[in-house]
Formats: structure tokens, sequence, C-alpha cells
């Protein structure tokens, strides 16, 4: 899958599941590893990474926005 592919996901996790992108999908990757389904755990995990810098990028409620 493409890198854009990737954060197109990430958004559209943090779309359906405000406040639990981020669990929501590392529970994706759990799942995919249990069954040994190892394409989509690396799918589930790098959607997991692209939603934790995502979420990193926001500012904060106490700082200034230009």
């Amino acid at each position: 899958m493409e890198e854009i592919e990737i954060w197109r996901a990430a958004k559209q996790m943090l779309d359906l599941y405000p406040g639990g992108a981020e669990l929501a999908a590392a529970q994706r990757a759990d799942k995919a590893l249990e069954i040994g389904d190892m394409f989509n755990f690396s799918l589930w995990t790098r959607i997991t990474k692209a939603i934790q810098e995502i979420e990193r990028q926001k500012p904060g409620s106490d700082e200034a926005v230009n």
C-alpha cells in the first residue's frame, strides 16, 4: 500500500473514532497478528503510527496557533 493511502486511512480512522482512533487501529493490528495475517498486521501498524504522527502534530489547548 502506498504511503498516501496509509495517511488517508489514518485520517478516516480519526474521523470515525475521534479520541479512539489509535486504539481502534492497534486493536485491528492485534487481531491480524492473532490469526497470523502479517500483511494486515503490518498495514494496521503503519496506520497506527500515522495516527500517532497526526495526533502529535495537533496543537495542545495551551499552545498558540499563529
